[in-house]
């Protein structure tokens, strides 16, 4: 088996450098992918008239990576999650991001290609930004893929005690003790910490991170983030002593999951309390 690229972010395209990666090396994946959203007029909020529980100033993601058509975003789509596939050990859980741009496109691929889907979450922002057009209802969540590899075992790694008895007490849906349910109240709004080498325009919270990493891992597990961006999810992993393989196509995003990682202490799983008044807040149109 070839050396793995342990504790780094690469810089290159995560289809082509997924595919230096033998099969079966990586206990977990999170993908934050492209949301194919990147279409229509240009909405920005300057902050200029107060609006309680928003602070920091928002605009919506009009980026160049996150515009395909439709076949072309199918086509990357299968393509990735095929690698994806292949990497990700039978005892391995994939996390994926998505909003209903794209989440119906990646769960007809899966099941296409055999990857198991264990369960959709509905990630609750009760800080989401209103429809500033007034012609739909407010878009306040995004939907988790919970996946395995499939296969007649299901031999997936869930820390069941951790999702009963962990502590979240920022989720005012969960009830200490209880099951964790599909529905998952975290505010998008950051930690200084997590915006002070710079900031990505669909940047998570480290806090959903976190929670991922110790529901479907053990610590010194190998989690791989195939579009890693400003590094969350790598920070995520070195907090909760994980392993971490980051790519990321754009080399200045590189630059800032670096200064972000050379300031974490491996095994730093704590932040401090967030100032909701403090920072950007993030909205779907």
């Amino acid at each position: 088996m070839s050396t793995l690229p342990i504790n780094t972010v690469i810089n290159g395209e995560c289809v082509s450098e997924m595919k230096k990666l033998p099969d079966s090396c990586i206990d977990l994946i999170i993908a934050d992918p492209p949301y194919n959203l990147s279409k229509g007029g240009e909405w920005k909020w300057d902050n200029s008239i107060e609006l309680h529980g928003m602070g920091g100033n928002w605009n919506k993601v009009m980026q160049e990576w996150d515009d395909f058509t439709f076949e072309s975003y199918m086509i990357f789509t299968k393509e990735w999650l095929t690698e994806a596939k292949r990497i990700l050990k039978p005892t391995g859980s994939m996390w994926i991001f998505g909003t209903y741009h794209n989440i119906g496109v990646i769960n007809v691929i899966c099941q296409m290609i055999g990857i198991e889907i264990i369960n959709e979450v509905v990630w609750y922002k009760r800080n989401a930004f209103p429809n500033l057009a007034g012609r739909r209802l407010t878009a306040s969540h995004e939907t988790i893929l919970w996946c395995n590899k499939g296969g007649k075992k299901r031999e997936y790694y869930f820390d069941y005690e951790y999702s009963k008895n962990g502590d979240f007490s920022y989720d005012a849906l969960k009830t200490p003790g209880k099951q964790m349910r599909t529905v998952w109240d975290i505010s998008n709004n950051k930690d200084k910490s997590e915006l002070a080498y710079g900031k990505h325009p669909t940047q998570k919270p480290i806090r959903i991170l976190k929670r991922m990493i110790k529901l479907a891992s053990r610590e010194g597990d190998i989690m791989l983030t195939p579009f890693s961006g400003s590094g969350s999810e790598c920070v995520a992993a070195k907090m909760t002593g994980r392993k971490y393989i980051g790519i990321e196509l754009d080399n200045s995003y590189c630059e800032i999951a670096s200064n972000r990682l050379n300031h974490v202490e491996e095994n730093e799983d704590q932040l401090g309390q967030l100032s909701l008044n403090l920072f950007e807040s993030e909205a779907i149109e």
